[in-house]
């Protein structure tokens, strides 16, 4: 799996748990997040994390305004596996938060998910 798709795939695989516990993120987060990684060779991925209206994790961007967008090169997948400390990653410039960044921390529920569902 390209490193483009896989942070998309591996949390959509967390999200696409039992309906309560989707509910149960959702209330816990309560956000829209927009995900933008690059690969080693410059191709980008995007995708919308909406745990607000849907707990989905969509391909490419909706028409709901984002609360937060995440910026980061391939190291996302090591962000999302826990190899590499989301806010370690930030304070070193290998993430970038617009937006609301207090509820990015958030998201951590999320990729804590996927790392032990999607077996990273």
């Amino acid at each position: 799996m390209s490193d483009i798709v896989e942070p998309g795939f591996k949390m959509s695989k967390s999200i696409r748990g039992n309906e309560r516990a989707r509910q149960e993120q959702m209330k816990k987060v309560n956000g829209i997040f927009e995900l933008r990684a690059k690969s080693a060779d410059g191709k980008e991925g995007i995708w919308t994390i909406d745990l607000k209206t849907e707990g989905k994790v969509l391909k490419g961007t909706t028409g709901a305004k984002p609360d937060v967008v995440l910026s980061a090169s391939e190291n996302f997948v090591n962000i999302a596996s826990g190899a590499l400390n989301g806010q370690k990653a930030f304070m070193t410039g290998k993430l970038k938060a617009k937006g609301n960044i207090m509820l990015a921390t958030k998201l951590t529920t999320v990729l804590s998910a996927a790392k032990t569902k999607a077996k990273l």
